[in-house]
């Protein structure tokens, strides 16, 4: 060994790795490498160990817990995948490796690139439109699902609505979600669905398309042209369930509502019985709270009101203290009256034993005897003298009546009718008369006129 060569630095392997590495990490910055996955390691820590690999080459790759978490599909041994790393290098060995912060299957690029040119298309048409979006049913009675009839994202509505809604009725159109012809099945379901809902067939209230999750590929069928125009077609309100919630379909944008889930998508259209029951119970203790809280507020009023209105015992006793004051001042005014009567009796009764009558009463005592005495003398000597003059005119009229003249002979001739006749001419032969005498009378009958 030569001198020289003891001379120059030395570097330890540690300090030569680490050089390397800020060298690689320096002069590389993101990259894109394709190939195939070998000797996949999923560790206990999260984090995907493996190779990336083609034809002529091979390399490390290390895929954190933090970056494959976002990965919608673990990859297996052998799959073409894209990924987009940082070159960097292990210290520890002195290995070349990438560290993968995205991870995608070969291919994919291409297919997002359709993708955003479709969405472009249908956007410019108007098929996102928010205005051409109808209101979705919160509690259908009658849902169609256009999906494999196969598949858990089926399972997964039907438990969905078991639990949440089971009266829901449900109408499977049985379709494939993923390969050739799926996109001319989901659409073809559609169409067939809203005919038979328009003619009144099947009672449809909404319409739910969609699938579990997948990569790219497998949800492609939810991104085909044809699809979104029988979407966009349909007069039911539709409802776009496609893979897990991180992914995104034409479907869901032409769709009136999108679902994160299949899940998501049988809770958007059917309301919780139980938690039906809740709001129920909630209603019923907001309804006792407020009958508490009226009682407590009319029990204050009523509370106050008594205060106000004075209790009629305290108005009663008023007027019964009052009352016997009124009575108190009245027997005293009463006894006041009297005492004052009874002097002026007394006053009166003095002055009368000075004034007494009796001497003038007896005086016209006399007087009234005197002057009865006298009245019966004059209605006596008054009588006498009518009687005297009766006496006279009863004998005058005596002396001028019929009586005297019938006592001589003479006699009253009256016809039936009691009148007197004077005249022979009036009675007719036949006629009863009556004759009176001066004692009795006699009745007769007239034969005839003496002068005939």
């Amino acid at each position: 060994m030569s001198h020289e060569s003891h001379s120059r630095p030395s570097l330890s392997v540690s300090d030569l790795n680490r050089e390397a590495k800020r060298l690689l990490e320096s002069h590389f910055d993101w990259v894109w490498v394709e190939g195939e996955i070998g000797n996949f390691t999923a560790a206990s820590s999260g984090h995907w160990y493996f190779s990336l690999k083609d034809a002529d080459a091979q390399v490390r790759c290390a895929m954190f817990r933090r970056a494959n978490s976002r990965v919608k599909i673990r990859p297996n041994q052998g799959d073409l995948v894209r990924i987009r790393a940082k070159v960097s290098l292990y210290e520890g060995r002195g290995e070349f490796q990438l560290i993968c912060e995205h991870l995608e299957p070969a291919g994919a690029g291409a297919l997002q690139l359709a993708f955003e040119r479709l969405k472009k298309l249908l956007s410019d048409e108007g098929l996102f439109a928010p205005d051409s979006k109808r209101p979705i049913p919160n509690d259908a009675a009658s849902v169609g699902v256009i999906t494999s009839a196969t598949g858990a994202a089926l399972q997964d509505m039907l438990t969905v609505l078991e639990r949440r809604s089971p009266h829901t009725r449900v109408y499977v159109f049985n379709v494939s979600v993923q390969g050739d012809g799926a996109a001319g099945q989901i659409a073809t379901a559609i169409h067939q669905a809203d005919y038979l809902a328009n003619s009144g067939k099947l009672p449809l209230d909404v319409l739910i398309v969609g699938r579990g999750g997948g990569s790219l590929e497998d949800l492609w069928a939810f991104n085909e042209e044809v699809v979104a125009r029988a979407l966009f077609a349909a007069t039911v309100p539709t409802v776009s369930a496609v893979g897990h919630e991180i992914d995104f379909s034409i479907a869901d944008l032409v769709a009136d509502a999108r679902a994160a889930t299949p899940s998501a998508a049988a809770e958007l259209i059917s309301t919780d019985q139980n938690e039906l029951l809740l709001h129920i119970d909630s209603l019923r203790d907001a309804l006792g709270r407020s009958l508490q809280r009226q009682f407590k507020r009319l029990n204050e009023q009523l509370t106050s009101l008594r205060k106000r209105v004075r209790h009629p015992g305290h108005a009663l006793s008023q007027q019964r203290t009052t009352l016997t004051t009124l009575l108190t001042n009245l027997q005293r005014a009463t006894e006041r009256q009297i005492s004052h009567r009874k002097s002026e009796v007394r006053q009166l009764r003095t002055r009368l034993a000075a004034q007494h009558p009796q001497q003038s009463l007896e005086q016209h005592q006399l007087q009234a005897q005197q002057l009865n005495q006298q009245l019966q003398q004059r209605i006596g000597q008054r009588l006498r003298d009518l009687r005297s003059e009766i006496t006279h005119q009863q004998k005058l009229l005596a002396s001028l009546g019929p009586e005297q003249t019938l006592n001589r002979g003479y006699a009253i001739v009256t016809g039936e009718d009691g009148k007197v006749i004077r005249c022979s001419m009036q009675a007719k032969a036949g006629d009863a008369l009556r004759v009176n005498l001066g004692s009795g009378a006699l009745a007769t009958t007239v034969t005839g006129h003496p002068e005939d």
